[in-house]
């Protein structure tokens, strides 16, 4: 069977439902919409597809494509939703229940025959949060219950009828930002967070902070701090925290509105307002009386989340430490990655036996920060810097020799945060995320992390090459039956990380299989270095980064399109579309899904 994602981005969203299609053998070509009908049109011709599938779209489905061909759209609503906003609506208004429909694209939008539906609780959480998690995968559910129903000659589809007691949706405007201003002398605490939550992503929500436009993303409920609604009281981590009428709020990150309409970086609050947050008084007594803004400071040593802005912490339980990194959107800057070195060396000094990194939620790591290498006054030297501080945390882990090291991986990893990964002993992946062990899309990057050791360590030197050349994602079934992590576990974050737990208790309490298990660490670490020392991976790979840095300009280029949001792509990806490759490898799976398939 032939499908044919048409989306358009190839966002997260659809690399799950690629990667799924794929690993179920499907015969699967994604064709991006990018304005273009008569492109998207001569995609579709080529491919010639059974069925097509719309995971992300932002515009409209030509009637010539679902008149001809069974065409669904992937709605991040409960039965009945209708309209762009869906899910920030549903944020804002506090649902208790939301869900994802796959119904027929007609034209009149999202009123379409339904094939599937599935509703799940609703967190108190972003709206990427959501999406990533309970949106994705319901919308995978759905996915194959239809795929159940497209061959069976008694289905048919539930027309939507408003009558019926189930269909509980409404037509939704696109949410504007009037709908999500905030008002800090009269929202409470609660109301500013779901406010915040259902613009985080994008568009964010946009603001004022001393008479200039922000949009703001990242916000958590801060404890035991007060003051003037509206005013920031504190910083910490580069985050600010504004108080509210009953409390207040800590804003990771902001997004300048810039004069033109146009958006400027995000990046962490504090660095955004070094300009103008004001400065303290140099006299105490002044500080006293006019209350300047508290700088509140982390201390990393200590085991525990002290702020909700904190990003890297530890936790101890027994010869355990499980440390934590959840940098927003998994990026992680120079800075970052120094402190994450510095507390995993002071974990490192422990009475701990197993030390498990935890990465994110949502996102396990993404490698180097691309936001704050373009706002650097050198990009080239930021990106040189920013390289180099990851390999030598990546470094630091390979060789901690009287520690099991486990990378928890619950969230997606891609570029070095994937490889980075594989530094540990032992890797652990929750079913349902997506890896892209790759960088050539950035600009024909070459990457570092030690890459050329540890992927062909893993997977082999054809299987390495093939994942590094084809830039494909892979999901982590696939990533577990090649070998590039040891055991897959449950989709569920919640069972996922008991499951760890249980992973790293097991290790850590049989002292007779955890001693032979260092052991033969050490001894292939030794034997690894005198066939090739570490140093010389890093030579290698730090060689061709440099020319990608300062050799020419296609990694900078790509870099200001994907930061900017400026797009670019006039036509889809052939790595992606198998119907414009060359060789038109339709009616094959391609080299690379052969090997994934016979590893």
């Amino acid at each position: 069977m032939r499908i044919l994602l048409v989306s358009s981005a190839f966002s997260g969203l659809t690399q799950r439902f690629y990667t799924e299609l794929n690993d179920a053998g499907y015969i699967v070509s994604v064709e991006l919409h990018l304005g273009d009908i008569h492109q998207l049109l001569e995609g579709v011709a080529l491919f010639q597809p059974d069925l097509i599938i719309c995971p992300f779209l932002t515009r409209r489905i030509p009637q010539e494509l679902y008149q001809t061909t069974t065409c669904l759209i992937v709605h991040p609503g409960i039965k009945g939703d209708r309209g762009p906003s869906s899910l920030d609506w549903a944020i804002q208004n506090g649902e208790q229940e939301w869900g994802v429909t796959l119904l027929e694209a007609r034209e009149e939008m999202d009123s379409g025959d339904i094939w599937a539906s599935k509703t799940f609780p609703m967190r108190m959480a972003t709206k990427s949060s959501l999406f990533y998690r309970e949106v994705t995968q319901a919308a995978i559910d759905c996915l194959w219950e239809a795929l159940t129903y497209f061959e069976a000659p008694a289905f048919k589809p539930e027309p939507l009828d408003y009558s019926k007691p189930d269909i509980k949706g409404i037509l939704r405007p696109l949410m504007k930002q009037p709908d999500r201003i905030i008002d800090w002398k009269k929202h409470k605490t609660d109301d500013i967070l779901k406010r915040i939550h259902a613009a985080d992503g994008s568009p964010g929500l946009l603001d004022t902070l001393y008479g200039k436009p922000f949009y703001l993303f990242n916000a958590h409920k801060a404890s035991g701090l007060t003051g003037k609604p509206g005013d920031i009281i504190a910083t910490a981590n580069q985050a600010i925290c504004r108080a509210t009428v009953d409390g207040a709020i800590w804003i990771g990150h902001l997004q300048p509105k810039l004069d033109n309409g146009t958006k400027g970086l995000k990046l962490p609050a504090a660095e955004v307002l070094k300009d103008l947050l004001p400065k303290p008084f140099k006299s105490p007594l002044k500080n006293l009386v006019y209350k300047s803004i508290q700088s509140l400071d982390i201390d990393y040593t200590q085991p525990g989340r002290q702020l909700p802005v904190q990003e890297v912490w530890y936790e101890l339980d027994g010869d355990i430490a499980y440390l934590n990194f959840p940098f927003h959107n998994g990026g992680m800057c120079t800075d970052q990655c120094r402190l994450l070195l510095s507390v995993y060396r002071h974990v490192a000094t422990l009475p701990v036996n197993v030390i498990v990194l935890m990465g994110g939620e949502e996102f396990w790591s993404n490698g180097i920060h691309l936001n704050h290498i373009e706002n650097a006054d050198s990009p080239a030297d930021e990106s040189w810097a920013n390289i180099n501080a990851i390999d030598d945390l990546i470094y630091q882990i390979l060789t901690t020799p009287d520690k099991l090291t486990i990378s928890a991986m619950a969230g997606n990893a891609g570029a070095g945060g994937a490889i980075l990964a594989l530094a540990s002993d032992v890797v652990l992946a929750r079913d349902g995320i997506i890896l892209n062990p790759h960088y050539k899309n950035m600009g024909e990057l070459y990457g570092s992390e030690y890459w050329t050791y540890l992927l062909p360590k893993r997977v082999g030197l054809e299987l390495a090459t093939s994942l590094t050349e084809q830039r494909l994602p892979i999901s982590a079934k696939a990533a577990w039956r090649i070998g590039l992590v040891d055991k897959m576990l449950d989709k569920q974050h919640s069972i996922f990380y008991a499951q760890v737990k249980y992973v790293a208790k097991t290790y850590s309490e049989d002292s007779t299989n955890l001693r032979k298990s260092l052991i033969k660490k050490a001894r292939t670490r030794c034997f690894d270095e005198a066939a090739k020392a570490l140093a010389s991976y890093r030579q290698f790979e730090l060689t061709q980064m440099y020319d990608n840095f300062y050799g020419n300009e296609a990694y900078h280029e790509a870099r200001k399109r994907f930061v900017y949001k400026l797009g670019g792509e006039l036509q889809t990806p052939e790595n992606i579309a198998i119907h414009r490759q060359a060789d038109r490898m339709v009616n094959n799976k391609s080299s690379f899904n052969a090997l994934v398939m016979n590893a």
